[in-house]
């Protein structure tokens, strides 16, 4: 009996065993698969968390009294973000372009331009007819708008040859060093003829009554890297760098280098980017002078805007993506959302740039080489809610006035739209210098246009996350493309390294096995001396 008690005992401690192992298991695996996702994105829930309480303390803010200098301070740490990004953005643009162009074939890195140009003028065209559709629809501008907000007093004079001359100028700069920090542009000046022709006594009167000036263009330099110029650089040394084979390695090594380098700095700002974000935006909301009479005056124009923004978002590009590759755009996205919230604090798509390339590459696993090649072009070339935006507010600003426009004007104003955002440099805010061009082209007044100023802050955000997606959905259909050019690019590598490492050990081989014999000779020749 007592054997069969021992008996059962053992049979029934494994059963116990087994299921306390059980119990026990679910939640130790759930734990740790919580604290796995926690692991993996904690930097993206620090930085939607820095996004809601920079809106929360800002508005919280602003229920009380404060003076600029509470201003300058609350938005100093967002001001050191953007420096340290923007620090960042000459040497990966480099690094990233020439490392990427000089791993691929000319003819691979040709149908890759092709690919990625063509879908960036699609869908900026694109962008442009939503925002023309739905201002058309909405009808936000109206003549009493004008009464209540007042006349614009910026007035400009700008030419639309002279923006298309400029563009060309700044893609082939005179100086490479100057291009790091300036770029041309084409300044007017007004001065007094020194020959004046008249034709009898009556002109001279008016002439010496009157004070006549002419108008002198002259191309000038302003602050701002020209990125065109060195994208343009680098696109040529990259190509060239890969065709010298193995005389450019050390080259194409050291540009590689670099850009890992540059990425680990990234790596590491991109911890400070929570705070530096939430702080970017309470000292924003907190700088608005009248918040509500704003909303009020141009809600339906801020509306329109938003709306197309988010067609354009939303619909838009995950179709474009779907229909191309066949893969779900939704986890896409999920992928990219550090960038997209990073964009939304920043509103600066260079300054994101660093962040669009680590996530595009570690969570959407696109080759590097691509995102290298397009994401640079992208960033300065592609402007899909800057088009958008451009467009509803030039029909704005001439619904304001008044004014009808033809259906010829209407889609100058798309063509207009889209030519202008190529040009707009991906910094804050430079929708508003591009507009001028959409402005001049149909002869709409150009000093409206500060009248609009005042809810840039807020669309200039929300555009420059929409440009940053349009950026990652065109890396992600041009890596779609051309996946099966890579894959045969890395076999012949992998079989030229294969052949190489052949050679490499049959000449080592050659070079014992001649070693050996001398080695032999010489112990045959001692045996012989030894024997005399």
């Amino acid at each position: 009996m007592p054997a069969d008690t021992k008996a059962d005992d053992s049979t029934k401690i494994p059963m116990i065993g087994a299921a306390v192992t059980r119990i026990t298991e679910a939640p130790s695996s759930f734990m740790e698969g919580l604290k796995q996702w926690m692991k993996t994105n904690l930097l993206l829930m620090l930085t939607i968390v820095g996004v809601l309480l920079g809106i929360l303390l800002g508005f919280l803010a602003r229920m009380g009294s404060y003076s600029e200098d509470a201003v300058a301070l609350v938005s100093f740490p967002g001001e050191i973000l953007m420096r340290m990004l923007k620090m960042l953005i000459l040497p990966l643009i480099i690094s990233s372009m020439i490392s990427g162009l000089a791993q691929l074939d000319p003819k691979s890195s040709g149908k890759m331009g092709a690919r990625a140009l063509t879908y960036y003028f699609a869908t900026t065209i694109l962008a442009a007819i939503v925002g023309i559709v739905l201002v058309l629809i909405i009808h936000p501008g109206d003549p009493s708008i004008k009464e209540e907000v007042g006349t614009g007093t910026e007035e400009k004079k700008v030419s639309t040859l002279d923006a298309f001359l400029d563009l060309i100028r700044n893609m082939f700069p005179e100086n490479l060093l100057q291009a790091c920090f300036q770029q041309a542009e084409t300044s007017y000046s007004r001065e007094k003829p020194k020959i004046v022709k008249f034709s009898n006594e009556t002109e001279l009167g008016s002439l010496i009554n009157e004070t006549q000036y002419i108008t002198k263009r002259s191309v000038v330099y302003k602050d701002g890297t020209n990125v065109l110029g060195l994208i343009v650089f680098c696109i040529a040394f990259g190509i060239f760098c890969g065709n010298m084979g193995p005389d450019g390695r050390i080259m194409v090594h050291f540009f590689v280098v670099l850009n890992e380098i540059v990425m680990k700095i990234v790596y590491l700002i991109m911890w400070y980017s929570p705070f530096g974000i939430m702080s970017l935006i309470v000292g924003k909301i907190m700088s608005i002078a009248d918040l509500a009479l704003t909303a009020q005056q141009l809600g339906l124009y801020m509306l329109t805007v938003i709306i197309g923004l988010l067609i354009h978002g939303v619909i838009t590009l995950p179709v474009i993506y779907f229909a191309i590759t066949r893969k779900n755009p939704w986890t896409f996205f999920k992928g990219m959302l550090q960038a997209w919230v990073t964009a939304l604090g920043t509103a600066s798509s260079a300054a994101t740039l660093p962040i669009t390339f680590k996530c595009l590459e570690e969570n959407n696993h696109i080759d590097c080489r691509v995102t290298r090649f397009v994401l640079p072009v992208g960033a300065t070339v592609n402007m899909d809610g800057t088009a958008l935006y451009e467009a509803v507010a030039a029909l704005f600003i001439a619904q304001m006035n008044g004014i009808t426009l033809s259906i010829g004007e209407v889609i100058a104003v798309s063509l207009t739209a889209t030519a202008a955002s190529i040009g707009a440099a991906s910094v804050p805010s430079a929708g508003l210098v591009t507009m001028l061009l959409v402005l001049t082209a149909v002869g709409l007044p150009t000093q409206d246009i500060s009248m609009i100023v005042a809810v840039d802050w807020l669309l200039d955000r929300i555009r420059t996350s929409i440009n940053v997606l349009g950026d990652a959905f065109g890396a992600g259909i041009v890596y779609h493309l051309s996946k099966s050019e890579l894959d045969k690019m890395d076999a012949e590598l992998s079989a030229r390294e294969e052949v190489e490492m052949v050679d490499t050990r049959k000449f080592s081989i050659g070079q014992r096995g001649s070693v050996g014999d001398k080695a032999q000779a010489g112990n045959s020749k001692g045996g012989e001396e030894s024997a005399i």
